[in-house]
């Protein structure tokens, strides 16, 4: 399963927005408990408005939603990249998950010393962009001292390499991330596979007071950090992650009304979880029938037989075809016999490319 790493500062919410997000998932889906696989880390049910209307259509109680993985990380101090605090531990861990979430303190309070004496996003990325950047900059420099010895046999991949590197040493050098690098599509494939830290794909997770989050563009602190991440290619997502804890101890209609006087029409936790689950570059297909309705974890353009391989090994090994509906088509027309009727069931080979919300029945034999 792939991870999303939640990192932060001392006293930004990092904590409360993790616990947030791990009892929000009883709420989101009773029949699928929230699991602990090792301390801080939780498999959190990925919010899908599509299952319970699907699940009334095929008439079953049971749904099973998809899921993704949050690593609660260790904190940061200056001078992780040398090994200052539990900086080893930090980038470690950040190393090993396949997207960042990193908690960004947007609300002003007294009463909650910030670790650097003031409210200041901006500054509370850069460093820990900076304590990456300087990580990444290390490896650089040794695939560099590797890429031109072979270069200098002749070797054509490595002038390839050369090239991307003379791009993105500079980035480094300033203290900058590697996904604000100028880099091509191709170029930046290629680095994807270098496992650079500030490569990783990233949310900056805005907390906000309660006070401003139905308008968050009204704070200067996020409009600050869209301003920021806008220049690296990265995301923001306004939460408050105090409001977000409180919440978990509501049913669901409960939660729904609350959020409606607030004037938001869901939680920053439920649109974080989705902003996640995108960000990782998976998507759900869905199957339904009496015995349950689930969403299942694919990447983004896979296959229809290897998306087979998701329920079953056999499934997949003995693919036929698959029979597909779009949730959108199936929840019009109301019934499978009407979709039929209507056209809208179709027959897809095994190179079919699965789109988010197909609905299918995968035809085998082993």
């Amino acid at each position: 399963m792939l991870q999303a790493g939640i990192v932060g500062l001392p006293n930004v919410g990092k904590s409360t927005l993790f616990n947030a997000l791990t009892a929000q998932e009883a709420a989101l889906a009773a029949n699928y408990p929230f699991a602990t696989i090792e301390p801080n880390v939780g498999v959190v049910a990925v919010p899908d408005e599509r299952l319970e209307p699907l699940a009334k259509i095929v008439k079953t109680d049971v749904i099973i939603p998809a899921t993704v993985e949050f690593v609660d990380i260790a904190g940061l101090v200056r001078g992780a990249s040398k090994g200052e605090g539990l900086g080893n531990q930090f980038l470690a861990n950040i190393r090993e998950t396949d997207a960042v979430i990193q908690v960004v303190r947007c609300f002003d309070d007294e009463n909650i010393v910030h670790v650097e004496g003031s409210v200041h996003p901006v500054r509370d990325i850069e460093t820990i962009q900076i304590e990456l950047a300087l990580a990444d900059l290390a490896s650089a420099e040794k695939r560099r001292d590797k890429a031109a010895r072979a270069a200098k046999s002749g070797d054509k991949d490595a002038r390839g390499e050369l090239a991307i590197l003379d791009k993105i040493q500079p980035v480094l050098e300033e203290g900058r991330s590697v996904r604000s690098a100028d880099l091509t599509d191709d170029e930046r494939a290629i680095v994807k596979g270098w496992f650079f830290l500030s490569s990783k794909p990233t949310i900056y997770a805005a907390n906000v007071d309660e006070a401003t989050l139905a308008e968050p563009d009204s704070n200067g602190h996020v409009m600050a950090l869209k301003a920021q991440a806008s220049s690296e290619n990265a995301e923001v997502v306004v939460i408050c992650a105090k409001l977000e804890a409180e919440l978990v101890a509501l049913d669901p209609a409960e939660r729904t009304e609350y959020l409606k006087d607030l004037g938001l029409a869901s939680s920053g936790v439920d649109e974080l979880i989705k902003s996640a689950f995108k960000m990782l570059g998976l998507m759900s297909f869905l199957t339904a029938g009496e015995k349950e309705v689930r969403a299942w974890t694919i990447p983004v353009n896979t296959r229809a037989q290897d998306a087979a391989g998701e329920i079953h090994s056999d499934i997949q090994r003995g693919f036929i075809r698959a029979e597909i509906v779009s949730y959108e088509d199936l929840s019009r027309v109301a019934t499978y016999a009407a979709a039929r009727d209507q056209g809208l069931l179709r027959l897809e080979g095994k190179d079919y490319i699965m789109r988010d919300g197909d609905i299918v029945n995968f035809r085998f034999n082993v």
